[in-house]
């Protein structure tokens, strides 16, 4: 219970219709969710206007209306707060409801387009093995120090992560590695959050389904750093040519990493193989159980990020030979028989690229590649032949198949998939539409040093169809057909 007072500090407000001095319970977004004596925030979502759910939830009970228009009826005993942008008002109602929980540790952000999930998770790992109390909000999942709990955006709403947030606070959090994503920057979820540190990984072709152009899409990810407090860092990968950008207003200290170009933390690859990575970083060799080049970049950035919060830097480079792969990312199993599957979230072109010329760098002889991959439904269409063009490309044989079709239908993302396969390339490609029978095809394709690749859906355990989700998990599906063919 907050006093609304308390809960409307820095808050843009218009005009208040009521008294601002009374109790709530609880903050919320959600209609389904209000109970009595509850401040209700309504958005104009992406698909629905909670604008219109207010005499809905005034029924139910909430006394605080927070809305960027007012309602037609004006209730007794209800107190109507007009703000401009309700999104931004959410972000700080929830943080001030939750005491500020975000000033209480040290939160760092990672955007990019990939590379996010094994950064904040990675620096998890390191982190904890330092001894400190850490915290993570990613994509596979959100923990509190050694509790878990699931996830289901990779950046959640402004309410969940003050939630978890003050929860860590709670525990005794030291650090929280938070992903943050385009949709939660644009959508304000991570407004009035104090950052100590932000990481741009690259930027690549994704989430143009949402938003309108690449420069926004870049845009948005730069308004990021734009945001940060002047005491805070912001690491750029500057091999990206993007980097710079990130870095052009920010009031943050200024930090670069690289494989290729000068910067602030350099690093370089001396031996790739399926076992790891012979790097060097700063002058230092370090061997590292994680593979390829795009891996090489996070290490650099990890490092970077340990040596700006202070860890001593032979013990981070230590602590960065002990990391583990992180689930669903470059994750492999090798048959009785010798092949070999990979398993990777690979599910933007660039991010199938990289995966696929790691791949190529490792091959020690003529091993076939054989690449199993879908696309999405209900997001970005003009990604779908690029997957397609750079895995036929990039294969000895590539599966085209169901990723999450969600409401379309999977047979036509094929197809739509197939149009950017090159004429030399059609026949090395094949359509399969149930994703457990291509997975269970290429295993069947594979002898004794071939690789198989399954990208797009990494960590996930489920399949999302006409809007319900199904159990699915690739590496469950690739346990079994290497189970079968040992027979």
């Amino acid at each position: 219970m907050k006093n609304l007072k308390d809960i409307l500090v820095k808050v843009s407000i218009d005009e208040v219709v009521g008294s601002t001095d009374v109790i709530i319970n609880s903050v919320q977004f959600d209609s389904r969710k209000i109970a009595e004596n509850d401040l209700f925030l309504a958005q104009k979502g992406v698909t629905v206007d909670g604008h219109l759910f207010i005499p809905t939830v005034i029924e139910l009970g909430a006394k605080v209306i927070v809305c960027e228009i007012f309602p037609k009826e004006i209730i007794e005993g209800v107190t109507y707060i007009k703000v401009a942008d309700s999104d931004s008002a959410l972000a700080i109602i929830a943080s001030n409801y939750f005491g500020n929980p975000s000033s209480a540790l040290k939160l760092i952000g990672v955007t990019g387009t990939n590379g996010k999930t094994t950064i904040a998770t990675l620096l998890y790992q390191l982190f904890k093995n330092a001894g400190f109390k850490v915290g993570l909000l990613s994509t596979v999942k959100i923990l509190v120090d050694d509790k878990e709990f699931k996830t289901t955006h990779t950046t959640p709403d402004s309410i969940t992560i003050n939630s978890y947030l003050a929860n860590m606070v709670d525990a005794g959090v030291d650090y929280c590695f938070m992903e943050v994503s385009s949709h939660g920057i644009h959508q304000k979820r991570t407004h009035g959050l104090q950052f100590e540190g932000g990481i741009f990984t690259n930027l690549s072709h994704d989430h143009l389904d949402y938003h309108n152009s690449f420069a926004e899409y870049r845009d948005v990810k730069k308004s990021f750093f734009d945001l940060l407090p002047k005491n805070a860092f912001a690491l750029v990968n500057i091999d990206d040519k993007n980097g710079s950008i990130m870095l052009q207003n920010t009031k943050a200290i200024k930090r670069t990493y690289a494989l290729k170009t000068i910067a602030d933390f350099k690093g370089k690859v001396l031996e790739k193989r399926m076992s790891g990575t012979l790097l060097v970083v700063d002058g230092i060799e370090i061997w590292t159980k994680l593979i390829g080049t795009f891996n090489a970049y996070n290490l650099v950035a990890i490092v970077a990020t340990a040596e700006l919060c202070g860890l001593e830097k032979m013990e981070i480079l230590r602590l960065v030979s002990e990391l583990d792969s992180v689930s669903g990312r470059f994750q492999y199993i090798v048959s009785k028989k010798g092949i070999t599957a990979i398993i990777d979230y690979a599910h933007t072109p660039d991010a199938l690229k990289n995966v696929l010329e790691t791949i190529s760098d490792i091959k020690t002889g003529k091993e076939k590649v054989i690449t199993v991959v879908g696309c999405g439904g209900d997001r970005d269409k003009t990604k779908r032949p690029k997957m397609a063009m750079i895995a036929s490309q990039l294969s000895n044989q590539a599966i085209f198949t169901s990723d999450n079709p969600r409401t379309e239908d999977a047979q036509t993302i094929i197809d739509e998939m197939e149009l950017g396969v090159a004429k030399e390339n059609i026949a090395k490609t094949l359509s399969v539409v149930d994703r457990k029978q291509a997975i269970k095809t290429a295993c069947k394709f594979s002898e004794a040093g071939d690789i198989v690749l399954i990208a797009g859906k990494g960590h996930e355990d489920y399949q999302e169809i006409n809007g319900e989700r199904f159990h699915f998990d690739d590496l469950e599906v690739v346990k079994e057909c290497f189970n079968q063919l040992n027979k």
